[in-house]
């Protein structure tokens, strides 16, 4: 059971304080009425401890109370009570004439009042107990988040060991082909740095302009490798590398020039790509050479629907996004504001 590791439950713990108020209501009554009565009038005494406070919790505040039923709430509370407070002193007096009385003793007004000023404090005492429970289910609640957390940043220690252990030896290839091979070695530079992007820069909310120009840099170089003629590529940037954007928000525009932009049968490629910052905002551009077989893709694909909701979800309005044909080109604008 949980309850031994200090993890009790609030079922557990209701539990045990009903068995505190059941023990220390028998001992109080122990020595004027001995065992079989003062174990009968616990039991009373406790059950109706019980109806009154969980009446209130289950029914009274939920029913009248949280739905702003100021003044019924408080009436059928009075009723509740009184009507608790009558039907408990007339079992506990019917117990007492039946199994413990010597002779007959008849109902009187001191032992009604007694019952009702006893319901009413322990009517009282609910709220305590509700804001008690309150309080170990969100203590319970942020104990089971912190262990998730640690729980979660342990399995992401563990999805790290095979990436890192892949740079690891993707730098000892590296090494290995720079004395052989240097241009080879720096392909795989490029592709370490690509993967080292996704592992540790990606899952973060920001990422400087540095970081992600090097990324599509990378991405550009490796690209470049699947083409069979040269490509005519230009990347102008006019922007302060240490200024923070969420990652991942550029590739798209360049994927999709490698992905349609590129004829790769053909000789006469032209890409531009430029970033500039200006009066707050970043603007990237792209444009490339219109080939047959882009003619029929306007730029609406899954890419740039999914970067128009991720846009929508960043800045709301606040952004302008752009794909169309001009001429013999192909153009994308991007336009987002700078915190």
């Amino acid at each position: 059971m949980r309850i031994f590791s200090g993890q009790a439950s609030p079922v557990q713990l209701q539990w045990l304080i009903w068995g505190f108020v059941f023990i220390i209501n028998f001992i109080s009554l122990l020595p004027m009425d001995g065992v079989p009565q003062s174990a009968a009038f616990t039991i009373v005494n406790t059950g109706f401890y019980a109806i009154i406070i969980y009446g209130n919790l289950h029914f009274l505040l939920p029913v009248f109370y949280r739905e702003g039923r100021l003044l019924p709430y408080v009436f059928f509370s009075l009723l509740f009570l009184a009507l608790v407070g009558i039907s408990k002193s007339y079992l506990s007096q019917y117990l007492y004439n039946r199994f413990f009385a010597e002779e007959y003793t008849p109902m009187n007004a001191r032992m009604l009042i007694y019952t009702s000023v006893t319901g009413i404090v322990v009517y009282v005492l609910s709220f305590v107990f509700r804001f008690a429970l309150g309080y170990f289910k969100l203590k319970q609640q942020a104990e089971e988040i912190i262990a998730q957390k640690s729980q979660a940043e342990l399995n992401l220690l563990k999805s790290q060991v095979q990436p890192h252990f892949l740079f690891n030896t993707l730098n000892n290839i590296y090494y290995e082909a720079y004395r052989e091979a240097p241009r080879t070695a720096i392909f795989i530079e490029r592709l370490s740095e690509i993967m080292r992007y996704f592992v540790d820069e990606s899952p973060k909310e920001e990422v400087t302009l540095g970081t992600e120009i090097q990324f599509l840099e990378n991405y550009i170089a490796l690209e470049r490798i699947r083409i069979r003629h040269e490509v005519d590529i230009s990347f102008t940037q006019q922007c302060q590398p240490g200024t923070g954007i969420p990652p991942m928000l550029l590739m798209t525009f360049v994927e999709n020039i490698f992905k349609h932009g590129i004829d790769k049968s053909s000789s006469r490629n032209e890409v531009h790509i430029s970033l500039l910052q200006q009066d707050g905002y970043l603007v990237f551009r792209t444009r490339n050479l219109l080939h047959p077989a882009q003619a029929g893709n306007n730029g609406s694909g899954f890419g740039i629907q999914n970067l128009q909701k991720r846009l929508a979800l960043l800045y709301g309005a606040h952004f302008e996004l752009k794909t169309y044909a001009a001429g013999q080109y192909f153009n994308a604008f991007l336009k987002i504001p700078l915190s």
